[in-house]
């Protein structure tokens, strides 16, 4: 496969590492086979409006209310300053044979190469993509909690397709979700996600780790929510947190309610 990124790459992330929207030094990182398909898809998405712009706003073609008793764990990797690696939280997911999908980011890759590769070899787990800086997505520079958005149709285009590139690299997969920095969007940026062959993916259950939540207020906000074909959204780059012993509380809570736990893709279609 040919390389993504020129030999600038390696640089560019050592002198970002998750501060501001480098467009500049990006764009001599860029290889020339992606800056033609870059110089095409803002050709083609030239008129393309911004749309509503939300958390609500999805691509996810799957069947949230399927006959069996589904449910898809998820859990990002964001990067930059929060680049840690909770791994009793991955040991337990392991022990209990719990399949799960994990978004991560080209700035956590960078930090974390050699567990992202063990990760992605694990057949456990599903790779995708949460972005190559940790970009809340929108053509116009909307965002949330403050998390530094990307500003055009340019930079969307970078932070979706330069991570999924990254990762096919480096696990020989592309991946096939992405998931926005704070799951906020506009309805440009999942037509684009589209063209670049990514669904985009929400979720249905907050488990609350980002607003540190309590052990007892994220199981429960879990088994409150949990329906046929839920998405939950945590972490697994604070170690800090307390998502292990939330998931200790729900998950058996959840098995004896009859649900079992699957990745993204393995949830039913949405029939249309």
């Amino acid at each position: 496969m040919a390389a993504v990124l020129s030999a600038a790459a390696g640089v560019f992330f050592a002198r970002h590492g998750g501060r501001g929207y480098p467009a500049a030094d990006l764009n001599l990182a860029y290889a020339p086979d992606y800056q033609a398909l870059r110089t095409s898809l803002l050709e083609e998405f030239k008129d393309l409006k911004p749309g509503r712009f939300g958390e609500s706003i999805s691509g996810f073609k799957r069947d949230t209310n399927p006959s069996r008793k589904v449910i898809a764990l998820t859990f990002d990797a964001c990067g930059g300053r929060h680049s840690g690696y909770n791994a009793e939280l991955i040991d337990y997911l392991r022990r209990e044979r719990i399949r799960a999908t994990l978004f991560v980011t080209g700035i956590w890759i960078e930090q974390n190469k050699k567990t992202f590769i063990e990760l992605s070899k694990d057949p456990l787990f599903e790779i995708e993509n949460h972005g190559l800086m940790h970009r809340a997505c929108s053509i116009n520079g909307r965002t949330m909690y403050g998390v530094r958005p990307t500003r055009s149709i340019g930079d969307v285009i970078d932070e979706m397709e330069l991570n999924s590139r990254r990762i096919a690299e480096l696990t020989g997969r592309r991946p096939v979700f992405f998931r926005s920095a704070t799951a906020y969007t506009d309805e440009a940026s999942v037509k684009i996600a589209e063209r670049l062959g990514m669904e985009l993916v929400g979720y249905e259950i907050l488990s609350g780790d980002a607003m540190r939540s309590s052990v007892g207020r994220m199981a429960r906000n879990i088994l409150k929510g949990a329906g046929y074909g839920s998405v939950v959204i945590m972490h697994f780059n604070h170690p800090e947190w307390h998502e292990l012993d939330a998931l200790k509380l729900a998950v058996p809570a959840l098995k004896a309610r009859g649900y079992i736990f699957d990745k993204l893709k393995n949830l039913p279609k949405k029939q249309v």
